[in-house]
């Protein structure tokens, strides 16, 4: 007799659930105006806010840096356990401690973002070049809300900076750029820069893409291709920085084989200048010991011209090669912000915002009258 009276009871739930499913259908059925007018808010505020938001252009380039042959098949065992999710990177580098993952390191830090300060680029609307700096500090604009929630911030920044002074806002004082010890305004556009300037390292075609986002398409891509051109030569400095060093050295030693070669052969002709009829024994082995330091010094003198191409030839092996798969191309269409999806987002929220108005209206007035008792 029991489960006879618990199946009634969950039946009267089921029954109270779907009558409160259909109840609330009702409501908000019966109050569709105040739905479609909270979307209408909705739409209007979204069209604002869409329209208020400033554009923004993305440019991506995508480098594939050379692998070196001797590392190929160590390269292809990589790709196989990266599928698999082990990561062999340190493995196949081949001593190499900059590797194509930490690529985007290098592109977030101080002194590559530092670097770009300086870089001119051209807006496409007025044709006015201004250093990166500039541009970012002076031509880039927010939103008004932005400016707006920032006011009070600022208010407060300014007072505390007269209360400590300007010393600890000036950096280093002398108004040169130094990345050890950047200003305040210096790292606010650097850390701008930052967010400007993505960077990501595809593990399985070992593709790096970089991709930079302006508020002007041709700075967009003034300022990808100049930092894919900084990266390469960032990496290409490393890369041969023990080999242009060898390179270096063996110049030294080739110009001193040089000039003492040039020297031993001037003893020997101003020797024998000077004792062209003598047929003493003396003056033959002075002159055979002159002969003799001569030819010393040219043997020498050629193996260090001999270590010198081997040198030239050091560097441009250990050059890195980078294909470019994607270049950098002036973008036609702004990447955000998503008009659409900005209005369909309030409109959306409108609605909720009124269907929850309307499910809990009767328990609002409720606690509005228990709170008045």
């Amino acid at each position: 007799m029991s489960n006879e009276q618990d199946v009634i009871v969950r039946n009267n739930n089921n029954d109270e659930e779907e009558i409160d499913l259909l109840e609330i259908a009702s409501k908000l059925w019966k109050s569709r105006r105040t739905i479609f007018i909270y979307c209408g808010i909705g739409a209007i505020l979204g069209l604002i806010v869409a329209f208020s938001i400033p554009k923004e252009y993305t440019t991506t380039i995508k480098l594939a840096p050379e692998l070196n042959g001797s590392s190929s098949g160590a390269s292809k065992l990589g790709s196989l356990a990266s599928m698999a999710g082990i990561n062999l990177g340190s493995a196949n580098a081949g001593g190499d401690a900059v590797m194509p993952q930490l690529y985007p390191d290098v592109l977030s830090s101080t002194p590559f973002l530092v670097g770009l300060f300086d870089v001119p680029v051209t807006e496409s609307k007025t044709d006015a070049t201004y250093p990166l700096y500039t541009y970012i500090e002076d031509h880039t604009s927010g939103t008004w809300w932005g400016y707006l929630f920032g006011l009070p911030f600022k208010a407060i920044g300014g007072v505390m900076s007269l209360i400590r002074g300007n010393d600890d806002e000036e950096g280093v004082g002398d108004g040169e750029l130094n990345p050890f010890r950047l200003t305040k305004d210096q790292e606010e556009i650097k850390n701008a820069l930052a967010k400007r300037i993505v960077c990501s390292y595809d593990q399985k075609t070992g593709v790096n893409t970089i991709s930079v986002t302006m508020q002007n398409p041709l700075v967009s891509a003034l300022v990808a291709d100049t930092v894919a051109a900084h990266l390469q030569a960032f990496i290409t400095e490393y890369r041969t920085s023990k080999a242009r060093q060898d390179l270096a050295y063996a110049e030294q030693l080739n110009e001193e084989a040089r000039k003492e070669y040039y020297d031993a052969q001037q003893r020997l002709a101003d020797y024998l200048d000077r004792n062209q009829n003598l047929s003493y024994y003396s003056a033959q082995v002075t002159r055979d010991r002159l002969t003799n330091e001569s030819n010393l010094a040219f043997s020498l003198f050629n193996q260090t011209a001999q270590q010198l191409q081997m040198a030239k030839a050091k560097v441009q092996e250990t050059t890195p090669v980078y294909a470019t798969v994607e270049p950098a191309t002036v973008p036609i269409k702004a990447s955000k912000p998503s008009k659409v999806m900005v209005l369909f987002g309030f409109i959306f929220l409108g609605g909720v915002i009124a269907s929850a108005k309307i499910i809990f209206a009767d328990k609002i007035t409720e606690l509005k009258q228990s709170f008045s008792k």
